[in-house]
């Protein structure tokens, strides 16, 4: 039985590149997204609206939007501000989602009962990053990074580099680089936002960028 699943699982993942890649130019915000990740998108929107509250996507789907074509994920991540997470738990909880149980050291997950698709929350103030190698900095609030209140939005590219260099895993720095590769006009606005930020994160940008180039010249 694992394995029809992972084959069907591949196969989705399969056609829904294939409608990503033929949909790029007008699947320009989040609510254009496909099937499920539409679907959960708009769920997720009516809440914002309910409460009055602001969240950016990030993760996966960020990184396809601002031009890694080949980056496909199955569950939505989104930046929340901490003044409105609690809310945002609560009615989720009444609004087609189910809200599993935190366990210590863990952030909020929600689960979208109709499309079986996974909400990561990253909660405003919350510490990046791994239990051996924290980030020297916290999530900062989604407005930020481009937020607008009642309505999904993706984070901002640069917003979205300081994620993934707070992350600090081996999958965000390749995630960068693929960011750097598909937006190189951009790599100087990039540096200039992480230099507002933390100096360790315009080191290890300077890294990347020198083997996004590299890949480039061979």
């Amino acid at each position: 039985m694992a394995a029809i699943v992972s084959a069907k699982l591949l196969a989705d993942q399969l056609a829904l590149a294939d409608v990503l890649r033929a949909g790029r130019e007008h699947m320009l915000d989040p609510q254009d997204l496909p099937g499920r990740y539409g679907r959960v998108i708009h769920a997720l929107d009516h809440i914002l609206q309910a409460i009055g509250g602001e969240a950016v996507v990030a993760g996966g789907w960020a990184v396809w939007r601002h031009g890694y074509l080949g980056r496909v994920t199955q569950d939505v991540d989104i930046v929340v501000a901490a003044e409105n997470l609690d809310e945002l738990l609560r009615v989720a909880a009444v609004h087609g989602f189910e809200v599993p149980a935190r366990r210590r050291g863990l952030w909020p997950k929600l689960h979208h009962k109709e499309t079986g698709v996974d909400v990561d929350i990253l909660p405003e103030n919350a510490v990046p990053g791994t239990a051996s190698q924290p980030a020297p900095t916290t999530i900062p609030h989604p407005a930020r990074l481009g937020a607008h209140r009642g309505r999904l939005t993706y984070i901002l590219l640069p917003g979205l580099v300081e994620l993934k260099l707070a992350a600090g895993r081996a999958r965000d720095d390749s995630d960068v680089v693929e960011l750097v590769l598909a937006n190189p006009d951009l790599a100087d606005v990039i540096r200039e936002h992480l230099a507002t930020v933390h100096l360790q994160y315009v080191e290890r940008f300077d890294c990347l960028v020198a083997r996004a180039r590299d890949q480039t010249e061979r």
